[in-house]
């Protein structure tokens, strides 16, 4: 097959799926793995995808974020779903971190553990925890991001820095086994980085979507999360990636186990 034919291939098989390695490639055209680089070299210079560690993604807009009242709308049930396990994990006595996001805002509304303090960046669970009884919130100072409704900057790093947490619950625009966890604003990678620095475990929360998604900013290598929190209907294939990556992935089909 000639590598105009290859190519093309290639493209139609990355309209179907979010992601594609360069082995699976190598197998399916039977040739070699340097003759897929140059191929995906070929039409990275081409526009037509971006090529990532391993293998390539479809050309996105990495800086591209959505507003937070435009999140609130998308997969309201799921994010439930996933604040549901999540705050299974939450015990009497924690102390925890509540990255600014959708999901992390369901995670708030089902605390249900007694004497827990809780450190967050985000306006909307300040307002939802500020009435709650058994919990002692400390909110994150710095520079408001309209768009997500999060503190974030200097001053925020500069606080989180004077603590230490059992767990922190991090919200995420993009996880990928070759990227790492991402989201498409610089600042607000820092922060999310900072909460993650000074907590005992880490917990990213984020819906099947996010998956084999990559955005503008690292926030850290996934090797780096304690676990992956995410919704039921995520392709068993894409758990099995990050199963091999070494990475724990815990879906709302959990819930029960993890009450009973």
């Amino acid at each position: 097959m000639f590598a105009e034919k290859r190519q093309e291939k290639i493209a139609e098989i990355l309209k179907e799926k979010s992601s594609i390695k360069v082995s699976k490639l190598s197998n399916i055209f039977n040739v070699s793995e340097s003759t897929i680089r140059r191929d995906l070299q070929d039409m990275e210079q081409n526009g037509l995808l971006t090529r990532t560690h391993g293998g390539a993604i479809p050309v996105k807009k990495t800086n591209f974020e959505p507003t937070f009242e435009e999140k609130e709308d998308r997969k309201h049930y799921e994010k439930a779903d996933i604040g549901g396990v999540a705050t299974s994990l939450i015990e009497n006595n924690d102390t925890i971190i509540l990255d600014s996001g959708t999901t992390t805002l369901e995670i708030a509304k089902n605390i249900k553990a007694k004497n827990v303090t809780v450190i967050t960046n985000s306006l909307d669970i300040a307002l939802e925890l500020s009435n709650k009884e058994d919990i002692e919130l400390i909110i994150a100072g710095g520079t408001l991001r309209k768009v997500t409704r999060a503190m974030v900057g200097y001053l925020t790093e500069a606080t989180l820095r004077n603590f230490r947490v059992d767990k922190a619950f991090i919200g995420a625009n993009g996880i990928s086994v070759e990227e790492g966890i991402t989201t498409p604003n610089f600042t607000e990678a820092q922060s999310k980085k900072a909460m993650m620095n000074v907590a005992n475990k880490v917990f990213v929360v984020a819906d099947s979507s996010k998956f084999n998604e990559v955005s503008f900013s690292v926030i850290s290598p996934i090797r780096a999360v304690t676990a992956i929190i995410t919704n039921i209907d995520l392709d068993k294939a894409v758990i099995k990636d990050f199963q091999e990556a070494g990475v724990e992935i815990i879906t709302a089909i959990d819930k029960e186990y993890l009450q009973a």
